[in-house]
């Protein structure tokens, strides 16, 4: 059976990433800080058929995330698909909103951290044995802003592009290789609740564009907009 592991597995996108891909026959490890919430989607995936574990780690904490991959291939295998998408669901400790000209090093260093260091750390855990196997995807998400900034995001949207300017690059690097590299930009509020006026959309609506990236392998970047 194929593997996808989803780092950042919460209720909302990575559920329904997660629901796609163990749908259509892959097992699935779900990585992300708290254990009882991991568990609590295991059990969900069970009850519809689908094989899933979850393996607890922080992307800031850049050694627990290589354990955790390692302990996916352990238990699963190999790790055919990637799909790195944290999403803060409470507030992280150092980080705060920043518009661009309040950016400072001291606000924009934990950005990078998170959402462009943890997604490195990911991608070299897997990507040597994607090499030798000669397929494999790797699948990373941020917000609209990293493609169409937002002034009060000033400081999480520079640390997205920085991740959005590398997958697609390593794309190109990859070329010919059978892995492929793609970046999601959602650029819709998901779920209820966002700002008045902004477009949103569920996550199960935007969950198919993950498995189109992984299938066709056509295109290193998708923009979801309502």
């Amino acid at each position: 059976m194929p593997t996808v592991a989803i780092v950042g597995a919460g209720p909302g996108m990575g559920l329904a990433i997660a629901r796609t891909f163990g749908s259509r026959g892959f097992d699935v490890a779900l990585i992300a800080r708290t254990k009882e919430k991991l568990q609590t989607l295991v059990g969900q995936l069970g009850e519809e058929g689908i094989t899933a574990e979850a393996f607890p780690a922080d992307v800031l904490d850049r050694p627990s995330l290589t354990a955790a991959l390692d302990a996916v291939k352990t238990r699963f295998g190999a790790i055919d698909v990637l799909e790195y998408s944290p999403a803060p669901h409470s507030p992280v400790p150092g980080h705060t909103l920043a518009a661009p000209s309040e950016v400072t090093v001291d606000n924009l260093q934990p950005q990078i951290e998170y959402v462009f260091y943890g997604a490195l750390t990911a991608a070299q855990a897997v990507l040597p044995a994607m090499r030798e196997a000669g397929a494999g995807t790797l699948l990373f998400t941020t917000g609209g802003g990293s493609v169409d900034p937002v002034p009060m995001l000033g400081n999480v949207n520079a640390a997205a592009a920085a991740l959005r300017n590398w997958v697609i690059n390593l794309d190109k690097e990859l070329a010919g290789s059978g892995v492929h590299a793609a970046h999601v930009a959602i650029s819709v509020w998901i779920g209820g609740g966002g700002p008045e006026g902004f477009p949103t959309a569920t996550p199960e609506q935007i969950a198919p564009l993950y498995w189109d990236l992984h299938e066709d392998r056509n295109r290193s970047e998708a923009v979801f907009n309502a």
